[in-house]
């Protein structure tokens, strides 16, 4: 007898540890919801189990189906609360502090990951959120091969606090700022987003296999396991390392490489400013010491200086002859170290930086101006060949880069969060296609309306930022541009329904691709958002090209969403950014002036105009048309000559 109630007891035990009712990682304390629609809430349990889901004034029951899967639909809800959620199987959940407003997906590449703490006027921006309705939710990194139930980690939904919102997505969280201050509502971020990735990363597979453009590329698809992948890579990566260098060093030998004396001379090189993954170390996270000789003459030695690094991803230990100087532990800060009095000697000077990447970029970037070294007045470039050497490979490093495959991203940090209710997706990503702008033209379109269909909530709402000005490679006109091109793509993809784009041309850095005024990107997304979702009676967006007429030599052109009148912001009233070409194709600088809601352009070098271009470079950040509520003009071109990214096309990665 005694045994039969041990095994009955632990049959239970078992039993019921199984059956306990379970919702999705984005359900959680502080979790905001979709108002004026259906609310869905789902989950797993035992098959059979009976569920029941309360909320307000609502109680509604469903059983889980065979595969333990279950969902109810609440009705929709009027914003407010706090309110408790609560799901009872065999067990019961309870979610506090619940409020009903209006949900944004946040997405992307790094300008949408980018967070609040390293935009402008970052401290005060930290010191002055108070705005407890405004809560964001952090997808973790994470990349599958099919699409997973549920999402990476434990994440929480988070209120905008001085204590929390320094790791916000900064865009995600200006535009709501701006939202919450006009509509007075809960307003709730998910923000999945990843650096560096491609779109296609972000398109499911169904997709791709619908689409002419595609179909071929997926077919041709491996299946892979993802662990037996990083093992490979993991060996490859040793191999590689091992050719650079013979074998990793021991901790006690990595140690000595910062001293001056150290002989590096038979140390492989590579550029800085530039990541090591563009360079002799691709797919690299780890430990990797960086070193360089400096000479410092008799009249400079014993002083003071200042060692700028420009940015080191994602973290340094930096020393000049030994002596550490100065240590920073963020990716996206220029590192400017003061060296003591005393350090610098005559003749030969050692700077040795030891670099840990976790992730990602790994190494010097940014501006070469920004590398140099400082006495008195005078300064050194820094820039060109540094010596370097790895000192270790980071647990996890092989990992599965998201631009491997497509799709990895859609499966393990899109579809999880379906059909978690929401207003609408902001977006900002582009970068990473601009080689093969023109293809992007049907790959962003297909994203779009691929997270349509399966959210199921017909055409939501989706605004996305054009990408800014950054003198990515001195493309322009004459030479070909692959971001104007990217820019042209992204514009055409206003052809879907309810979409909106954010023009930013005039608040990049042509000097750094991760611009820090996120919060004009913020404002602009809003004001797309305000008018069209939320019928708000303000102008939108900047001037857009409509139409033009030949008179001689000169080019007239007429606008649209031109609000109050066209303006520049030139104090002289020079308007820049215009070109014109004739038969030859070659464009020259337009003489503009504004008459009206008109441009007419001339240049004495084009007798007969045939072609017109706006704002078409690489860095555009000198075209400054704009109308008199602010917003800048869209850049645009009237020819449809072939571009440089025409031939180049989506490939699985090898």
């Amino acid at each position: 007898m005694k045994k039969i109630l041990i095994t009955t007891l632990i049959v239970f035990i078992a039993f019921a540890g199984h059956a306990k009712v379970r919702l999705p990682k984005i359900f959680g304390d502080s979790m905001i919801l979709q108002r004026n629609q259906p609310i869905p809430v789902w989950g797993w349990a035992d098959k059979n189990e009976k569920i029941t889901v309360q909320f307000n004034k609502q109680s509604k029951t469903t059983k889980a189906g065979k595969d333990g899967k279950w969902k109810i639909n609440l009705e929709p809800e009027k914003a407010g609360g706090p309110f408790n959620l609560t799901v009872k199987g065999k067990n019961t959940i309870t979610i506090k502090n619940v409020l009903v407003g209006e949900v944004w997906v946040c997405s992307g590449q790094s300008n949408m990951e980018w967070p609040v703490s390293a935009s402008n006027n970052a401290a005060k921006e930290i010191r002055q959120a108070n705005y407890p309705q405004i809560r964001h939710f952090l997808v973790q990194k994470d990349v599958a091969v099919t699409p997973k139930e549920d999402i990476k980690g434990n994440s929480a939904w988070e209120a905008a606090t001085p204590a929390n919102v320094g790791d916000f997505t900064a865009v995600g969280y200006f535009f709501a700022r701006n939202l919450y201050k006009e509509l007075n509502i809960p307003i709730g971020l998910i923000h999945t987003s990843w650096g560096g990735t491609d779109v296609e990363t972000w398109i499911s597979r169904e997709a791709f296999e619908n689409a002419d453009e595609f179909k071929e590329m997926i077919s041709a698809m491996p299946q892979v396991s993802l662990d037996s992948l990083a093992k490979e890579k993991a060996k490859a990566l040793l191999t590689k390392i091992e050719s650079l260098q013979n074998a990793l060093p021991t901790a006690s030998e990595a140690q000595s490489w910062k001293e001056a004396a150290f002989d590096d001379s038979q140390w492989p090189k590579m550029r800085a400013p530039g990541l090591w993954e563009t360079q002799r170390l691709s797919n690299l996270d780890g430990v990797v010491w960086l070193r360089k000789t400096i000479n410092i003459t008799s009249t400079d030695a014993g002083k003071s200086a200042v060692l700028n690094l420009a940015m080191i991803d994602d973290a340094d230990e930096t020393y000049l002859n030994g002596v550490k100087i100065g240590s920073t532990n963020q990716y996206n800060a220029k590192r400017s170290y003061n060296i003591p009095a005393g350090i610098l000697k005559e003749g030969k000077n050692v700077i040795a930086i030891r670099v840990t990447d976790t992730g990602g970029g790994g190494g010097i970037h940014g501006d070469a101006l920004d590398m140099n070294l400082t006495i008195d007045s005078k300064s050194e470039s820094l820039a060109g060949e540094w010596s370097f050497k790895v000192e270790s490979i980071a647990s996890g490093a092989t990992s599965i880069s998201p631009n491997l495959y497509p799709t990895l991203l859609y499966n393990a940090m899109i579809h999880p969060l379906i059909p978690y209710g929401i207003k609408g997706a902001i977006w900002y990503q582009g970068e990473n296609n601009a080689g093969r702008a023109y293809q992007y033209r049907k790959a962003f379109p297909l994203m779009i309306n691929d997270w349509r269909k399966h959210w199921g909530q017909g055409d939501f709402p989706f605004y996305f930022v054009q990408l800014t000005s950054f003198n990515q490679a001195g493309g322009n006109s004459n030479k070909g541009s692959s971001w104007a091109e990217l820019r042209e793509a992204q514009a055409m993809t206003l052809d879907l329904p309810n979409t909106g784009m954010a023009v930013i041309t005039d608040i990049g850095d042509p000097s750094d691709i991760h611009p820090r005024n996120k919060q004009d990107v913020g404002k602009r997304l809003a004001a797309i958002a305000l008018k069209n979702a939320y019928d708000k009676n303000i102008i939108a967006g900047g001037p857009t090209f409509d139409s033009f007429r030949i008179e001689g030599n000169k080019a007239i052109l007429s606008f649209k969403n031109t609000g109050s009148g066209l303006m520049t912001n030139d104090k002289y009233g020079y308007v820049k950014g215009f070109e014109i070409a004739g038969e030859d194709k070659k464009f020259h600088y337009a003489k503009a002036s504004i008459v009206g809601n008109q441009m007419v352009l001339q240049s004495e070098n084009v007798e007969k105009p045939i072609a017109i271009r706006y704002a078409w470079a690489d860095d555009a950040s000198d075209a400054n048309l704009f109308n008199k509520e602010g917003f800048p003009a869209a850049p645009f071109r009237t020819d449809e000559w072939k571009g440089i990214t025409e031939e180049a096309k989506y490939g699985i990665s090898k």
